[in-house]
């Protein structure tokens, strides 16, 4: 009986586990919200994967946009992208690249004197047309 016991609590533990630990899923669409330091105006935005927006003078190309269940006691949404400080003469200069954690926007935040960036959410649709459409 003891060896029987063995494989099913294994199986059990793995089940478990497995639930706890979803696999993140990829989304199309990241929710974004900007603030204009000057203005104090927040913008929210939604941008495709591998899609550059302007905002303001920031450049904002998400690259991977995932969300877990809410059961999930992970970060639950999380992008990665990269940011360009464009300047007047049309050159950009990077100023961050890497991952955003929407339930901890302070914990990679863009650094800019005049506009913060944050993530809202990912999403699998938008109102606003594919790249591919425009």
């Amino acid at each position: 009986m003891k060896f029987l016991a063995r494989p099913l609590l294994t199986a059990a533990v793995l089940a478990f586990a497995s639930a706890v630990y979803a696999q993140p899923v990829a989304n199309p669409v990241a929710t974004f919200a900007g603030l204009d330091k000057i203005t104090g105006r927040i913008t929210r935005f939604d941008v495709y994967v591998d899609e550059t927006v302007l905002f303001g003078a920031l450049e904002i190309t998400p690259r991977a946009c995932y969300d877990r269940p809410s059961s999930d006691t992970l970060q639950r949404t999380s992008a990665f992208l990269e940011v360009n400080q464009m300047s007047l003469d049309g050159s950009g200069e990077r100023i961050f690249t890497g991952w955003m954690f929407a339930d901890s926007p302070a914990l990679n935040a863009v650094d800019h004197a005049v506009y913060d960036v944050w993530l809202i959410e990912c999403k699998t649709s938008t109102n606003v047309p594919s790249p591919d459409a425009r």
